[in-house]
């Protein structure tokens, strides 16, 4: 066979030099999933209250929760509308005990906006100083989760004073008390619709670290979505894009915040809840706008809390008392599993918890979802790889080259939140080196699969 040649892309240096740049620019903005772990839900609790014992005391309140009203897996799976027959059921309840006595808490914010509402200035600067230094002790005596921050009030100009005030007062007590900022300390940021507020933030977050000694870049931030108009700006322009540039690479998650988005939209106390269409247009926008771009997702709360109606321990009560508290505890589980359900299935893995009863859902709900298709997601992995990446069908689902990396997505999220091992993911006929590339293409090339 004769040689080919061709010369064409040399023709068209100068064209293909310039898509060049552009194609390297666009891998810069978009970098693609970051590899660090994701906290799956963010613990919200007034600054007021906050202690450095706060997230032990949390756990305690879950397990409590989970031994008064599911003290068994039946009861737990039927609860949350799980099957309560075969494996799951157990799987899922033990891993949500386990979680409750060694990790209860993944993420918490310290909150100076919503839960601590408008107090006279003494009274929050005292609250700011006084939580910092409990931030501090708990850094000593490793009380704290993996991931913590404070929310500060919004930089509109009612409260941009307050909030800057506030950050500055946080910031200088902690340094005080500790030398240093926690692991995975972020601020964030609510009810942004201008990216002159993000530009604020950072300017602010600058000259503390230069005037405190900070490491450059060590303070990061969070935004949170709760507007119409931080979707789309007074022209008809998407936001979202210029949000995260504004904040100059420190931008760690985009936080959806539901019930303040749905009263913009006008809707009705009554019918504001997670899954309104006007939420999932938010969120979808969010995610086309974010995607590939290394920016955490989070959806928002359940607010409908796991409560019973009559105080008191179980001994006090009536039978008929304690069985209209388990019923009341159930429903609102039952409502937070359909929302978290409902928010993993369209990929965001993260989400709000306000009340120390909905950590065994949190947890329960986001182990179910990854262990209830861990075997037959495996099996297709698995006969994916080994076919060398050629489109193959298992069953009924056909899978092709696309589909590799969103299966390997699956086992690392699957992972990320300890629904699952390393040891467990073997099944996948995938090595733990393979798996921690996080790049399906890269599996194949190291096996030879693709040029």
């Amino acid at each position: 066979m004769d040689e080919i040649h061709s010369t064409l892309f040399d023709d068209l240096a100068d064209s293909m030099g310039e898509l060049g740049q552009a194609n390297r620019e666009f891998a810069m903005s978009f970098p693609g999933d970051r590899p660090d772990r994701q906290p799956i839900h963010t613990v919200y609790g007034g600054a007021q209250l906050f202690s450095s014992k706060t997230t032990a005391k949390l756990g305690q309140l879950a397990l409590a929760s989970l031994n008064r009203y599911a003290p068994d897996a039946t009861t737990f799976a039927a609860a949350l509308g799980l099957p309560t027959d075969g494996d799951l059921a157990t799987q899922v309840y033990e891993r949500v005990r386990a979680r409750l006595e060694t990790e209860p808490v993944e993420d918490f914010r310290i909150d100076f906006e919503d839960g601590f509402g408008v107090r006279p200035d003494p009274e929050e600067d005292a609250t700011a100083v006084r939580a910092a230094r409990e931030l501090a002790v708990g850094m000593r005596e490793g009380t704290l989760p993996p991931f913590v921050g404070i929310r500060i009030k919004p930089l509109n100009d009612e409260m941009r004073r307050r909030s800057i005030r506030t950050l500055d007062v946080f910031v200088r007590s902690l340094l005080d008390a500790a030398g240093k900022l926690p692991d995975n300390f972020v601020v964030t940021l609510p009810k942004v619709p201008i990216p002159e507020q993000v530009t604020a933030l950072v300017n602010a977050f600058e000259h503390l670290e230069h005037k405190l000694g900070l490491p450059d870049r060590s303070l990061r931030l969070e935004l949170m979505i709760e507007l119409t108009q931080s979707l789309l700006d007074a022209r008809g322009y998407c936001v979202l894009p210029r949000l995260a540039k504004a904040a100059e690479g420190r931008c760690v998650a985009a936080h959806f915040g539901t019930y303040d988005y749905t009263a913009s939209c006008g809707i009705t106390a009554a019918h504001q809840r997670m899954d309104h269409p006007a939420c999932d247009f938010a969120l979808h926008w969010m995610k086309v706008a974010f995607a590939g771009t290394g920016i955490w997702l989070s959806d928002g709360a359940t607010n409908v809390m796991p409560v019973g109606p009559h105080a008191g321990k179980p001994e006090s009560l009536t039978a008929e008392q304690e069985r209209e508290n388990r019923q009341v505890v159930h429903d609102a589980w039952r409502l937070a599993a359909k929302h978290i359900r409902h928010s993993l299935e369209n990929a965001f893995y993260q989400g709000w918890d306000l009340h120390p009863a909905q950590l065994p859902v949190r947890y329960g709900m986001t182990y179910a979802f990854f262990l209830e298709g861990f075997e037959a997601a495996a099996e297709r992995l698995a006969n994916f790889v080994e076919k060398a990446a050629q489109a193959t069908l298992v069953g009924e689902v056909f899978d092709d080259a696309a589909t590799g990396q969103g299966l390997l997505n699956y086992f690392l999220r699957g992972l990320n939140c300890g629904a699952v091992s390393m040891a467990e993911l073997g099944v996948t006929g995938l090595s733990v080196e393979e798996i921690r590339t996080r790049s399906f293409a890269r599996i194949l090339r190291g096996r030879g699969a693709v040029g």
